[in-house]
């Protein structure tokens, strides 16, 4: 990856997308995890937080699984993540303190309604990250990010989930949402976090 790039699309969007974001050959034992659903207990995602969290398939239709540490390729995408978080700490002077992650994977026809990364009550997300690990993806597959500037009814951006494209963002800056695809639909979603605010 390169670091300036992204730096650069972080200190003048807020948002950058990398295309090749990992050496192929990782691509593919990530997205290995997908395929292995029902033995590595994908569960369907929620909303909300501790007592008030729910799951509603009308907001959001994706299972997800948190990424493996312990695992070959949990291990080598993690320290991929590592060293950007040292280097935009450099560049940005952003505070990322660490990062976490899951599987996402959307059927044909899930999607997720449009929110923001910042759970209720913790402003500590403060990058997120995707990275799209199916082989294949076309125009008409669908499935699209969708970026938002604040309240702005228009996105800011429309990315197609392209294989091995990965798109950060500013967490607290970009409402955003996943439209329905018309096949799956296999990422890996995570966040840079920082220390918690005292107020």
């Amino acid at each position: 990856m390169d670091v300036d790039e992204i730096a650069r699309g972080l200190g003048c969007d807020g948002f950058v997308a990398v295309e090749d974001s990992l050496p192929p050959a990782l691509l593919a034992r990530l997205d290995d995890g997908c395929h292995q659903r029902e033995a590595a207990h994908f569960d369907l995602a929620g909303v909300g937080r501790g007592p008030h969290r729910t799951r509603d398939g009308d907001i959001r239709g994706d299972a997800i699984r948190w990424l493996d540490a312990a695992s070959e390729p949990g291990h080598a995408y993690l320290v991929v993540m590592e060293g950007l978080r040292l280097a935009l700490n450099q560049k940005l002077y952003l505070g990322l303190l660490d990062y976490d992650c899951h599987y996402a994977i959307y059927g044909a026809g899930s999607h997720y309604q449009r929110h923001l990364d910042t759970l209720s009550g913790s402003k500590n997300r403060l990058l997120s990250t995707v990275v799209y690990l199916h082989d294949q993806w076309a125009l008409a597959d669908g499935g699209e990010l969708l970026l938002y500037r604040g309240s702005d009814p228009l996105p800011t951006a429309r990315i197609l989930p392209r294989p091995g494209l990965m798109v950060l963002f500013l967490s607290e800056d970009f409402p955003h949402e996943v439209l329905a695809a018309r096949k799956p639909r296999h990422s890996l979603a995570g966040w840079f976090r920082g220390r918690v605010p005292l107020i």
